[in-house]
């Protein structure tokens, strides 16, 4: 009797389902990388916005202890100039102690100037309070000093940072809640910016730490290009509007204690009157 066995067959993709099966994840991947990129980008822009609300609260609190905001920047004389000649303090310093950074609070000597030897260190400081997740500096070029992505608002225009400034943080200022006559819920306290890596750092009352509504979210000073470099191809007395690393706009910190973001396409005339303290003009609510 002749005994058979069943024959056994090997199965294996061919060169064309190969092809396809890679095309097809090749096409999957596509798909999910934006969306990772998305996530990533909407995690970055919520840290953000908490490191704003936690500087506006320490601007809160320094109002509660002081009976006034704190001055955007201190100097015998104006206006400010976006050099490092001057006392030029800025309301970031103000509020280091507010913000769980006492330390640096005690080794910085108000009495002196910002760019002194007596303060290099503290200068040198990269506070991650005072950095966008999205922004991927910490230092200026020269390694002297830490940047910050917050500015202070000093005006609803163009202009020099000075005394007769209409924001909240300017030369010498001590503004009282009662002196915003338009509402804290409807005038900007702080925004995002991009600072250049040219930039004066956090400690510096200048436009390292100060700008104004009068440019368009995105737009105004120089801003870091792909490669990572910047120069203040800008006059010493601009100051400059604010910006973000965020698509769309940038996250703004109100008098009132909240955080909004701001998108691109805010009517000019209306982020203006966010910027001005005291101007009479309605805004709508819905913005």
């Amino acid at each position: 009797m002749t005994t058979t066995f069943p024959s056994s067959s090997r199965r294996a993709f061919t060169l064309v389902e190969l092809l396809v099966v890679i095309a097809i994840i090749g096409v999957l991947v596509g798909l999910l990388l934006p969306a990772v990129q998305a996530a990533r980008e909407a995690a970055r822009r919520m840290s953000c916005a908490n490191n704003m609300a936690q500087i506006t609260l320490a601007t809160h609190n320094y109002e509660f202890a002081m009976e006034h905001l704190p001055p955007g920047t201190t100097n015998p004389t104006g206006p400010i100039v976006n050099t490092p000649n001057g006392e030029h303090i800025s309301y970031l310093v103000r509020l280091l102690p507010y913000i769980e950074q006492q330390g640096a609070a005690d080794d910085f000597d108000l009495t002196a100037s910002t760019y002194a030897p007596v303060n290099a260190k503290v200068r040198a400081y990269q506070i991650p309070a005072f950095l966008c997740p999205s922004f991927p500096f910490g230092m200026n070029s020269d390694e002297t000093a830490g940047l910050s992505n917050y500015a202070g608002c000093h005006h609803d225009v163009e202009a020099a940072i000075d005394e007769d400034n209409n924001g909240l943080l300017f030369l010498n200022s001590e503004v009282r809640y009662r002196e915003i006559y338009d509402g804290s819920s409807h005038t900007i306290l702080i925004g995002e910016m991009i600072p250049t890596l040219a930039s004066l750092g956090w400690a510096s009352g200048t436009r390292a730490s100060l700008r104004n509504t009068g440019t368009l979210i995105g737009g105004g000073i120089q801003t870091i290009g792909a490669m990572g470099v910047g120069e203040e191809k800008d006059p010493p007395e601009f100051v400059g509007g604010f910006a973000s690393e965020h698509p769309g706009g940038g996250n703004f910190g109100f008098a009132d204690g909240s955080v909004r973001f701001l998108t691109h396409s805010i009517d000019p005339q209306i982020l203006t009157y966010l910027g001005h303290r005291a101007d009479g003009e309605f805004v709508d609510d819905a913005m």
